[in-house]
């Protein structure tokens, strides 16, 4: 009898990565994956090539909340050169358009900002993963093939500028989910009437996670001490949905819970989502149901 190849550790758990620049979130996903050895993970929301900074890494158990961060807010510092617009918006691209950027100010630039915060429309780049006839826009754009893309509603809730230098814009957004940084950097040049592209372009957070991260170079050298000392770079996987609401069950509640049947828990909140927990130990995530009781969505597994 052949034995079942063994296809990786059973680890779960987030790590918060600190992406480079030069590759893709896929290809840094699978560098990690396999420097932890572990059975399953996925990323939660794609940077560019050209992007470094917060790629979330969920292993394990923690892709069941994983959904969850593609949704959440981001928070964005990237550098724009005033003056050129290029084909995919970045430095990548080959410049299709240059003007004059000596006269725009500080003052102009800090004037138009306020038009760019709350709910706005974006038309999606050309230059994305987003599919037209199951094709990614990207490849069509590649073979010069341009197709109508219709505008999409994001929210920027912060946009402030932090310095221009020799027609170096540099800006911080916090932002909604599905926006693009790339678009809102030409749409701002186009405002200041001489374009503008990235040249840099960093993630600082990802819904309740900001801060350190951890570099793939720093993740090779501790794989030497054994993948347990990778392991304790993970944060539990709960962390992703922080600022959700508990509630708390007892023995027989979570064992209806488990079996997928709605509960009514005494002083739950009234709509939403909440973290379930059997005393301390975290279960997964439920949504409370109009008839007010709370139904079980991702549960982990025992």
């Amino acid at each position: 009898m052949s034995r079942r190849r063994n296809k990786g550790r059973s680890v779960s758990g987030v790590l918060l990565l600190d992406k480079p620049a030069g590759l893709s979130s896929n290809k840094v996903l699978q560098r990690v994956k396999n420097l932890f050895k572990a059975a399953k993970a996925g990323h939660t929301g794609s940077l560019d090539p050209l992007a470094t900074g917060m790629l979330p890494i969920c292993f394990g158990e923690a892709t069941k909340i994983s959904a969850f961060l593609l949704e959440a807010n981001k928070r964005y510092r990237f550098s724009c050169q005033l003056g050129q617009t290029t084909t995919t918006g970045d430095t990548e691209g080959e410049v299709v358009k240059t003007a004059d950027f000596s006269t725009v100010t500080r003052a102009d630039i800090e004037r138009l900002l306020p038009d760019f915060t709350g709910d706005i429309e974006q038309i999606p780049p050309m230059y994305s993963a987003l599919k037209h006839n199951g094709q990614r826009l990207y490849k069509l754009a590649r073979e010069g093939i341009e197709v109508e893309r219709k505008p999409r509603t994001i929210t920027i809730f912060d946009i402030h500028l932090h310095s221009l230098k020799q027609g170096i814009m540099e800006l911080e957004v916090t932002c909604s989910k599905g926006t693009y940084v790339r678009t809102l950097a030409e749409d701002i040049g186009e405002v200041l009437g001489c374009g503008a592209h990235i040249v840099q372009l960093r993630r600082l957070s990802v819904g309740p996670y900001e801060g350190e991260m951890v570099t793939v170079q720093a993740l090779e050298e501790l794989v030497e001490q054994g993948t347990h000392r990778l392991d304790q770079l993970l944060l539990p996987v709960e962390s992703g949905v922080a600022d959700w609401p508990d509630v708390h069950l007892g023995a027989d509640a979570a064992f209806y819970m488990s079996q997928g049947q709605p509960i009514l828990v005494p002083h739950a909140p009234t709509e939403g989502w909440v973290r379930i927990y059997d005393q301390q130990k975290f279960l997964g995530v439920g949504e409370v149901q109009d008839d007010g009781r709370v139904a079980p969505r991702r549960m982990l597994a025992s």
